[in-house]
């Protein structure tokens, strides 16, 4: 497994438990940085993760909510919400990372985290995501 695959899993740990604690994702972040309940430091990219769902999940949720064809975040399963964020954001606000990439490794942790049916619905939300990106950002 790569950094970048760590550091993004670390990342969907840290805003998966945030948003099940109902807690802030950055304040948490900063908790674990501080006081770490791992031996592993969190990676920069984690935090760069974190930080950076958090600025933009209101458009993020509002982009999937509006491409996931009728499923409504609540109903979505959590681990496949949470890589979903990540994913958008990598798409929409990370320019250092393909758009191919995002999607592969939110498919590939989907299908380690996640149900049977998740990595196809993570690859067609965020490939519709990607399809539309340019009337997105314009």
């Amino acid at each position: 497994m790569g950094a970048r695959t760590k550091a993004r899993k670390r990342a969907a740990d840290i805003l998966f438990e945030a948003e099940q604690r109902r807690v802030d994702a950055v304040t948490l972040l900063r908790e674990r940085v501080e006081k770490p309940i791992t031996e592993a430091p969190v990676p920069q990219y984690a935090a760069d993760v974190v930080e950076g769902v958090a600025a933009h999940r209101d458009r993020i949720d509002e982009l999937l909510e509006t491409y996931s064809n009728g499923w409504t975040l609540e109903r979505m399963p959590a681990v496949d919400r949470t890589l979903l964020r990540i994913g958008a954001w990598e798409v929409l606000f990370n320019d250092d990372v393909p758009d191919a990439v995002a999607i592969d490794e939110a498919v590939d942790l989907a299908a380690e985290l996640s149900t049977d049916d998740s990595p196809s619905f993570v690859n067609g939300l965020l490939g519709r995501i990607v399809e539309m990106k340019p009337t997105l950002l314009a």
